[in-house]
């Protein structure tokens, strides 16, 4: 038989003095709140990384490719490119490239009634997919294609829309300028979209590739490059890599990442300050299991010198001691794990905790449940609280075996 383990159910089953219970219920509902936040804050981060990243991808694509103007100067929206279609096969010839779009961005005016907003409009094909923006869809439709020279309609975003007074099926002016010249056209509102980013809602609309050039006087074949969407968002630095090594002189690629720091960088940080939270709980969870077991080997000294007079050596008494902290971990660990999950079940399907969407990008916090974390979760802190346990086991070392029984 065990004798640790027999000693230590028994004093699992034991009715504990009134501190001795205080002490282990708060042991072990601070380390079920520990648990309970790690799993939280690692859901509600893969979230909202994922909602935010995905937002960028399907607006901007994974990969642009475009070539340099000017000995390498940055490729401008004043400077076009002509369609290269021995690029577009060397992009094709990528197992993970999923799709390839031409696009131009050119600054223009809206103009409504006596209201007039500047914004860069993005211009598309009529080939373009434009089934990844549907999640941005606030009304109306997106610009429709005809056989003329051009579409007359425009995509604007609820932003614009506010600030211009307009709804779908209304009509403004688009003016491009180039060389103190203005060109102005008439077009109607297709439909309105929010991205709830406000880098793409303040300062862009959609309208057709073909507009562009018309109105500002290109070649029927100029664009300002191509955006590539992947079929794995994970191989973006990969991929770009391989792209960019394979391309003629004159032409380049970039990764989103790239294109767009200031959001990367601080999804970024949003994971470093996930990590320095999961650090701080573990530490709480550390120090509340540590207590709770000192102040149970203090409590049971009597207990300790009389297993110490009849032969006992002191590492079966620290097992003891080790074994009672271990099932207050283990029992702290599955409720906080059946506590954090639930909170992110109950979010997912009601979304209760609301964000800021200016600051965040979302107007609903999303929580993304990785079982592979939240397994990792409950290991790593099992781990940490047996390896730091140990260590105030050995005030039974401490314990003489005559003052024990004689202070009892």
């Amino acid at each position: 038989m065990n004798v640790s383990y027999f000693i230590a159910k028994r004093l699992a089953t034991i009715k504990q003095k009134n501190f001795s219970s205080f002490i282990i219920r708060l042991a072990t509902a601070a380390t079920a709140l520990s648990v309970a936040v790690m799993i939280v804050a690692l859901s509600f981060v893969n979230g909202f990384q994922r909602v935010v990243s995905t937002k960028v991808f399907n607006f901007w694509g994974h990969v642009h490719v475009q070539q340099s103007i000017d000995e390498g100067a940055g490729n401008s929206e004043e400077y076009p490119i002509q369609e290269n279609d021995s690029i577009v096969s060397y992009l094709k010839s990528f197992l993970e490239v999923k799709s390839i779009e031409k696009f131009a961005i050119k600054s223009a005016f809206l103009k409504h009634q006596s209201d007039i907003e500047s914004l860069s409009l993005k211009g598309v094909s009529s080939n373009y997919n434009f089934d990844r923006l549907n999640l941005f869809l606030v009304s109306g439709k997106w610009i429709q294609f005809t056989d003329s020279a051009y579409s007359k309609q425009i995509n604007i975003s609820t932003h614009t829309a506010n600030l211009l007074n307009l709804s779908v099926g209304d009509s403004l002016n688009v003016y491009f300028f180039k060389d103190g010249a203005k060109k102005g056209r008439k077009l109607n509102i297709a439909g309105i979209f929010k991205t709830g980013i406000d880098l793409y809602d303040k300062n862009f609309g959609l309208c057709d590739l073909n507009l562009i050039r018309r109105l500002n006087d290109w070649e029927p074949n100029d664009i300002n490059g191509y955006e590539i969407l992947l079929n794995d968002y994970k191989k973006i630095d990969t991929i770009n890599a391989q792209i960019y090594n394979g391309l003629p002189e004159t032409w380049y690629s970039s990764s989103i990442k790239k294109i767009e720091p200031q959001i990367f960088d601080w999804l970024q940080l949003q994971g470093q300050l996930k990590n320095i939270l999961i650090g701080i709980m573990i530490v709480i969870a550390v120090v509340n299991l540590i207590t709770c077991l000192i102040i149970l080997a203090l409590e049971r000294t009597n207990m300790t010198g009389i297993l110490k007079a009849i032969g006992t050596n002191d590492w079966t008494i620290q097992k003891i001691f080790l074994l009672n902290s271990i099932r207050i971990a283990i029992m702290g660990i599955i409720i906080g794990t059946i506590f954090g999950l639930l909170i992110c079940f109950i979010q997912q399907q009601t979304g209760f905790i609301k964000l800021n969407e200016e600051s965040y990008y979302m107007s609903v916090a999303q929580a993304d449940i990785n079982w592979l974390q939240v397994l990792a979760v409950d290991l790593f802190t099992l781990i940490i609280c047996i390896a730091t346990l140990v260590i105030p086991t050995y005030l039974v070392k401490k314990v003489k075996p005559v003052d024990a029984i004689s202070f009892s």
